[in-house]
């Protein structure tokens, strides 16, 4: 490596994956494609910046053609973790390989459950049912905003989620609510609790930006661990420090969208003195993945290539920029759920020669590339490739 790394930026794309990844058909995900899919329903993407460090380059895009000299390292990463969630897939960016995939509940949550819930919190619920988060509110939010029950709902995911109005049940009451399911839920190996506070009325709810996830601590060290450990900074951006359970963080700034986590970003990269900037952008998945919406998707990735250039001209040349994804969240097919695919994994310094990293066979060679440019050494899940972006060696 030819100059010491002092600050890092690891930008997480929430659900923007290019392309199925070879056992993806066992997921149901054959076909899925996010960002090319997506890109050909809606009219080609114009990211500039991202075609420019090489994006391109990693897939075939329409009306794109590949970058002859990218200004970024560029490839994708196959997850060798079981699942397709959030969790798992932050949890091996940062060198956690989970071998068991979480359990998933689509006829809804067991009695045993919900009685200990609705005993807990002292009130009945609605729903307990696998849902979209804002078709479950067009069909029970009136009633809820009538009877203050909580609506509770799952996905294909690990998750028990519950919904209520900020103006029947107080977010803290909310959370606490949630503090009360994660405890009943812990000996089910339920991923996470999350509570999905929304405002409006009948016809016109809408989620807010108040969620706020309750997951189960890493089973692990972590990388965010290692670096804490050494006394860097470890800035959370968005649902980061959520994910995590707080473990190994520094500093947690939640942020209720893809604008603000990008400003967010900015900050606390100004802020730190050495160490990382870890930010989760979850609008592609939240707002346009899950309820298969390519035209929102790709608004939302344009806009975020317009301040991708904003991120570049704060760095120094001591830092490294790193952006992936967790999983894929395809808005063209007929499932609203996450995908099983690759994820781009594209890398940027000043002055950098850009090259292909290839296929990555696992999330966590960018953990231990992030270790590796501190001159770390710990003994982590992965293979760095930091000195192939500095000196050709892979």
């Amino acid at each position: 490596m030819d100059a010491q790394i002092k600050k890092i930026i690891l930008i997480v794309l929430d659900g923007v994956g290019i392309g199925e990844a070879p056992d993806a058909p066992d997921y149901g995900d054959a076909g899925s494609n996010t960002l090319v899919n997506t890109a050909k329903a809606a009219g080609g993407l114009h990211v500039p910046n991202m075609y420019r460090l090489g994006l391109a380059n990693i897939a075939a895009f329409p009306f794109q053609e590949p970058v002859d000299s990218p200004a970024g390292c560029y490839g994708k990463a196959m997850e060798l973790s079981k699942g397709k969630d959030t969790t798992t897939g932050h949890w091996e960016i940062m060198g956690l390989i989970t071998d068991k995939p979480f359990p998933v509940f689509p006829r809804g949550f067991p009695e045993a459950i919900i009685s200990a819930f609705e005993s807990g919190i002292g009130r009945k619920v609605l729903g307990n049912k696998p849902a979209s988060g804002t078709v479950i509110l067009d069909e029970l939010g009136q009633r809820h905003t009538e009877t203050g029950m909580p609506i509770v709902y799952t996905s294909a995911d690990s998750v028990f989620q519950i919904a209520a109005h900020e103006d029947i049940v107080p977010v803290q009451e909310l959370y606490r609510w949630c503090e009360i399911a994660r405890t009943i839920v812990d000996p089910y190996h339920v991923e996470r609790v999350i509570a999905r506070p929304f405002t409006g009325g009948p016809g016109h709810f809408k989620r807010t930006e108040r969620r706020k996830d309750f997951s189960v601590p890493p089973p692990g060290t972590t990388v965010l661990d290692i670096l804490k450990a050494r006394g860097m900074d470890v800035a959370a951006i968005g649902k980061i420090n959520d994910i995590f359970s707080g473990r190994g963080i520094t500093h947690a700034i939640h942020s209720g969208s893809n604008e603000q986590g990008i400003k967010e970003t900015i900050n606390a990269y100004n802020q730190i003195k050495s160490g990382i900037v870890f930010t989760n952008l979850n609008d592609f998945d939240t707002l346009y993945g899950h309820r298969n919406d390519p035209v929102g998707f790709k608004n939302a990735f344009e806009y975020f290539d317009t301040r991708l250039k904003d991120i570049m001209d704060v760095m120094d040349d001591k830092t490294l920029l790193l952006i992936t994804a967790d999983h894929g969240c395809d808005p063209t097919t007929a499932s609203t759920d996450h995908s099983r695919e690759y994820v781009p994994l594209l890398v940027y310094r000043h002055g950098l020669t850009g090259k292909s990293l290839g296929i990555r066979h696992g999330f966590c060679d960018t953990g231990k590339t992030i270790l590796k440019a501190f001159s770390l050494d710990e003994d982590t899940n992965g293979v760095d490739f930091i000195d192939f972006i500095f000196t050709n060696k892979l």
